[in-house]
C-alpha cells in the first residue's frame, strides 16, 4: 500500500546541487522537509551520468553553506578562487593581447570564492542530509500533481505517496514541474550557443586564478581544482556557437587538445584532456514571478543564465538565503501570501537586473568581427584603469554593496 497524506513543512522539488542545499538549509533550521528527484544524483566522476561542470561558490554564499552544516564538509575539497583574470584574445592570432587581473584582497581578506566539482557536491550533500532527522530525501521519485489551497499544497509523488507541505520549493531545473504546474510562464532567450565542459592537467599552477579568455564565440574560462594524480589540474567551460561545440564534442582526443590549446592561448601550458567533455545548451531564462499560491521557485526553475562570473548557483543560493531568512522570522506563516510577496519582492528585481548583465557581457564575449572584438578589449581597459569602479565591479560580481 502506498504512503497516505505526509504532512511537512517544506516539499522541495529538485535534487540538484541547489535542491539539496536547501534540504539541508530548511531541515537545519527546524523545518520538517522532503526532498524529491526523479532521478538518484550521480555522486561519482567516473559514472557515465556524472555532471563534470563545477560550480564557484562566491563568499557571500558561504553563509548558508555554514548554517546547514555543509561547509565543514565541503571545505576540505574547495579550491579558493583568490584572481579572476580576464584575458582579451580577440586579435588577428589567438594570442593574449590584454591581460586585466581583479584580486580579491582589494576589496576583502576572503578569496572570491571556492571551486568544487558537481558530482562531489552531491557526495557531500547527500551524506549531510543523511545526518539530520528533520529531512526526508527520496531520490528516484518524481512530484507527478500539486494542488494549492490557501491552507496549503498537496502534492502527489510518482510512488503513490501524497505530500501535504505549508511551502512547496521548486528547484526542479529550468523546465520546472511544479512552476508549469503553478501556472507561472518563463519569457526564455536562446543564443545559438553550448558550452563544452570538462577537466584537464598542466604543467603550470594555477596560482588560485581563475581565467576568462575572450576570443570569439563566447569565453573560454579554466577554473582551478585540486591537483589531480600530482599535476595541476582546472575545469574548463569552454563556449561556442552550438554546431562549432558540438563539432569540437565529436573530435579525437587529439584533435581537441589541440583545438583547446589553441583557444587557450598557452596560459598554463599544454593542457591535457582528463575527463570525458559533456555540452550543455546556453540560454537566459526568467519566471515572469518566483511566487504562486504556496509555492516559491529558487534557482533554475526561477531562472537560467550562462556561467559567466559565476554567478548561477550563487543567485540561486542568494534565493534560498532570502526564502529561508523569511521563513525563520515568522515561522508561524510560511507559503502564506505576505511573506511570499516579500520574497518575490526582494528577488525579482534583483535577479532581472543581473540577467540583463549577464546578457550583455555573453553578446560582448560572443561578437566575431575584429572592430567590435577591438572594442571589447579598449573597454576592458578603461573599467580596469579607474580602480575605483574596478572595486565597484568586483563587490557588485560577489553581490554584496
Amino acid at each position: 500500500m502506498p504512503e497516505q497524506a505526509i504532512q511537512t513543512d517544506v516539499l522541495i522539488s529538485g535534487g540538484g546541487v541547489a535542491g539539496l542545499t536547501a534540504a539541508a538549509a530548511f531541515g537545519a533550521a527546524g523545518f520538517t522537509t522532503i526532498c524529491v528527484d526523479p532521478t538518484p544524483p550521480v555522486t561519482t566522476e567516473t559514472d557515465p551520468g556524472a555532471d563534470l561542470r563545477t560550480t564557484a561558490f562566491l563568499h557571500p554564499s558561504r553563509k548558508v553553506l555554514e548554517s546547514s552544516g555543509l561547509w565543514e564538509r565541503l571545505a576540505p575539497f574547495a579550491t579558493p578562487l583568490q584572481i579572476m583574470r580576464i584575458i582579451d584574445a580577440g586579435g588577428a592570432e589567438p594570442e593574449a593581447r590584454l591581460t586585466r587581473d581583479f584580486d580579491a584582497s582589494d576589496i576583502s581578506d576572503e578569496p572570491f570564492g571556492w571551486n568544487l566539482p558537481n558530482w562531489l557536491l552531491r557526495r557531500e550533500m547527500v551524506a549531510r542530509l543523511a545526518e539530520l532527522p528533520l529531512v526526508d530525501f527520496r531520490p528516484g521519485v518524481a512530484t507527478t500533481g500539486l494542488v494549492t489551497r490557501e491552507t496549503g499544497a498537496e502534492v502527489s509523488l510518482s510512488d503513490g505517496t501524497r505530500v501535504t507541505a505549508r511551502l512547496v520549493v521548486a528547484a526542479d531545473g529550468r523546465n520546472s514541474f511544479i512552476r508549469e504546474a503553478a501556472g507561472i510562464p518563463v519569457k526564455t532567450t536562446r543564443y545559438g550557443q553550448k558550452a563544452l565542459a570538462f577537466a584537464v592537467t598542466h604543467p603550470i599552477p594555477h596560482n588560485n586564478v581563475s581565467t576568462e579568455i575572450h576570443r570569439s564565440g563566447g569565453p573560454f574560462t579554466l577554473v582551478p581544482l585540486p591537483d589531480r594524480d600530482g599535476s595541476p589540474s582546472s575545469a574548463i567551460v569552454w563556449m561556442e556557437r552550438g554546431a562549432e561545440a558540438e563539432r569540437l564534442a565529436a573530435l579525437p582526443e587529439a584533435e581537441f587538445e589541440a583545438a583547446m590549446n589553441a583557444r587557450s592561448t598557452g596560459i598554463l601550458g599544454p593542457l591535457t584532456l582528463a575527463t570525458r567533455r559533456s555540452v550543455w545548451p546556453m540560454m537566459t531564462q526568467i519566471a515572469s514571478s518566483f511566487t504562486a499560491q504556496r509555492v516559491a521557485l529558487i534557482a533554475e526553475a526561477a531562472h537560467v543564465i550562462p556561467p559567466i562570473g559565476a554567478q548561477g548557483l550563487n543567485m540561486s543560493l542568494a534565493d534560498l538565503t532570502c526564502l529561508l531568512d523569511l521563513c525563520e522570522k515568522d515561522p508561524a506563516h510560511i507559503g502564506e501570501p505576505a511573506m511570499l510577496a516579500a520574497y518575490n519582492r526582494r528577488r525579482w528585481p534583483e535577479v532581472k537586473a543581473r540577467e540583463i548583465g549577464i546578457d550583455l557581457l555573453n553578446r560582448a564575449s560572443m561578437v566575431e568581427s575584429r572592430p567590435l572584438r577591438d572594442l571589447r578589449a579598449a573597454a576592458l581597459g578603461a573599467l580596469y584603469s579607474l580602480k575605483p569602479v574596478r572595486k565597484t565591479l568586483m563587490r557588485a560580481g560577489l553581490g554584496v554593496r
